[in-house]
């Protein structure tokens, strides 16, 4: 593994990161409410946010959203060493999850305007059940793609053939996704803070801990990068 090697995974690893930290900004300036009343089929929780809040959060959300393709190429390079053919699944099923991600996040700034209309007395029931059938069904594919990215992320971890510590594979995305709900079970004073970003705070994590192995450990000889 060469220096060039090695910074071409460091660098695909950051933008991975800065996708976490774009997306979990822009979601949290859409979502987050104080009063911690999230859920997928009422949308009082973003009564919260202004609708100057939500424009700003729309747009980091869906700038930084994108970037996940390369954070996904990243993990890929990183599994490469123990099975090529896995590890570019595992690729392909995550980028596709975070555009379907891409999708659903680009309309959240949308049905936070028609709760904010609705609290004015209009009528807009029927528009709401009709983003919840094209748009929250969506939230299905990413929670789909995250647990298959995940699953053979540990069966390639666990080889010690990758790129990868062993370790890690307890720090995969599904398992830190799950940490936020578990945070926001036992704390829920700390918990709303992580519940409206959760699946960015996994991602975030896992790209850290990622970068961090790319810097400093031995990697496997891999050419063609």
């Amino acid at each position: 593994m060469t220096n060039n090697d090695r910074r071409y995974l460091i660098v695909t690893g950051i933008v991975g990161l800065i996708a976490a930290i774009l997306v979990g900004a822009g979601e949290f300036l859409l979502h987050f409410d104080p009063l911690a009343r999230f859920s997928e089929t009422s949308y009082d929780f973003m009564l919260a946010a202004s609708d100057h809040r939500q424009t700003i959060g729309h747009f980091l959300g869906v700038l930084g959203a994108p970037l996940y393709i390369v954070g996904c190429w990243h993990i890929y390079l990183m599994l490469k060493p123990a099975n090529q053919m896995l590890a570019f699944v595992a690729f392909a099923v995550g980028a596709y999850g975070f555009v379907i991600g891409s999708d659903w996040i680009s309309s959240r700034a949308s049905v936070g305007a028609l709760v904010h209309i609705q609290q004015s007395g209009v009528a807009v029931e029927s528009l709401i059940q009709l983003y919840q059938e094209r748009y929250e069904s969506l939230l299905t594919v990413i929670r789909i793609t995250t647990l298959t990215l995940s699953l053979i992320f540990i069966g390639l971890a666990l080889t010690g053939r990758s790129n990868y510590q062993k370790w890690h594979a307890l720090f995969n995305p599904i398992l830190l996704l799950v940490g936020s709900f578990i945070v926001h079970f036992i704390n829920p004073d700390i918990g709303k803070y992580l519940m409206p970003i959760a699946l960015n705070v996994a991602f975030g994590v896992f790209f850290l801990l990622s970068i961090f192995q790319a810097s400093t450990h031995n990697l496997t000889r891999e050419e063609n990068l």
